[in-house]
């Protein structure tokens, strides 16, 4: 398989915006199977400190992850991910990721930086690793 050699060091990924629903958080949660009350139940996750529920970290990494994989295109494979949290994602909110080419092989290996903001500052920053088709 050839490398694309259309990417360029420094080259901007498009953002991804994600509007922030209660109902994303909730189904999200569930479908990773995660039912911690904090994903799903208001004031559970205000008696354990939290101003509401919250979107859980394989959501975050999930969405990271599509955010690489349409910039890299089909056939791309994720090799790595690797995510810090910080500021919650909350109902109502949205979530924009944003990200640029760090380098590049010559054999079409890609590293990513990965950015994901809120009104309340950075979601979720790393990197990803992917071989581009």
């Amino acid at each position: 398989m050839t490398a694309r050699t259309d990417v360029t060091v420094g080259e901007q990924l498009p953002e991804l915006v994600v509007p922030l629903s209660r109902t994303l958080i909730v189904a999200t949660a569930i479908a990773s199977r995660d039912y911690q009350d904090v994903h799903h139940d208001p004031e559970l996750a205000r008696e354990r400190g939290s101003e509401d529920i919250f979107m859980n970290i394989l959501t975050s990494n999930g969405f990271a992850e599509r955010f690489v994989r349409e910039w890299a295109g089909e056939g791309a494979v994720l090799r790595r991910l690797a995510l810090r949290l910080g500021a919650p994602n909350y109902p109502g909110d949205t979530m924009t990721c944003t990200g640029s080419v760090v380098s590049i092989t010559d054999d079409g290996v890609c590293e990513v930086s990965v950015r994901c903001e809120n009104s309340r500052g950075v979601h979720a920053a790393g990197t990803a690793v992917v071989q581009l088709p």
